[in-house]
């Protein structure tokens, strides 16, 4: 059996996330349906992060067993062929057949985008979340620098009971500003329901002045999502890339 390993891009605003879940269109489910139009037989494709509904990606990975002998060239552009055009396969290649794309993954970039301004964006309104705020941007890269490193990050998961360990290690947490757009961009070695979206929403509250910097501190150690901010909009996240300890 073969192992091919997938790069996948996708608009997931008219998804219900990655996973194939019983009543809703899935990102997971329209490839997979796609897949066995081409190799004709049934296969179960493993993705490395499983994106809630509304979550985009550039980067996401996933990886499927097949026994069929078309060349993965072909099985790339065949696979596209019968996908919508919001979901694109940008690469598939052959690896070893050990390779699993979530439990390989050694850590995952996600990227939020946030319009700084009153007035919407009609081209890019599915691809990030609007607010007229004024935002004091040294403020919230003070209050990340808290968040970097190995910590429980219960309060900033909006389903904490679904994870019995809820330490994650957040490697890098960048801020910028670029015209009207702020880029909130965090990698870390996994992350908990909501984790990344919670974060955003808490930076935001105290670049408006509405939480204090040092809190974010307070926030982590009380383990306690009450006292964290909203969880930001899902329109506005997207998976960037997934890395692997021999990056392909």
């Amino acid at each position: 059996m073969r192992n091919i390993r997938l790069l996948i891009e996708y608009d997931g605003t008219d998804y219900a996330g990655w996973q194939w879940q019983k009543n809703d269109k899935t990102i997971q489910e329209t490839i997979s349906k796609a897949i066995e139009q081409v190799v004709h037989e049934p296969i179960k494709i493993y993705g490395a992060s499983r994106t809630d509904a509304g979550v985009h990606a550039l980067g996401q990975v996933a990886n499927f067993h097949t026994a069929s002998d078309i060349p993965s060239e072909r099985l790339l552009h065949a696979i596209n062929f019968h996908l919508p055009h919001d979901i694109t396969i940008k690469d598939a290649r052959d690896v070893a057949g050990s390779f699993h794309a979530q439990y390989d993954a050694q850590s995952k970039v996600y990227q939020y985008t946030l319009l700084n301004n009153w007035i919407r964006s009609s081209l890019n309104r599915d691809f990030c979340y609007v607010s007229g705020f004024q935002l004091d941007m040294d403020r919230m890269i003070a209050a990340a620098r808290h968040l970097i490193g190995t910590r429980d990050f219960t309060s900033f998961t909006t389903k904490a009971w679904c994870e019995k360990n809820r330490i994650r290690t957040v490697k890098e947490l960048d801020i910028e500003k670029e015209g009207q757009y702020v880029y909130f961009t965090v990698e870390a070695n996994g992350f908990l329901y909501n984790m990344v979206r919670t974060i955003v929403g808490t930076l935001i509250e105290i670049g408006r002045g509405k939480i204090a910097v040092e809190h974010m501190k307070d926030i982590l150690d009380a383990r306690n999502r009450n006292l964290a901010g909203p969880t930001a909009p899902a329109m506005g996240l997207c998976l960037m890339k997934v890395r692997y300890e021999n990056d392909y």
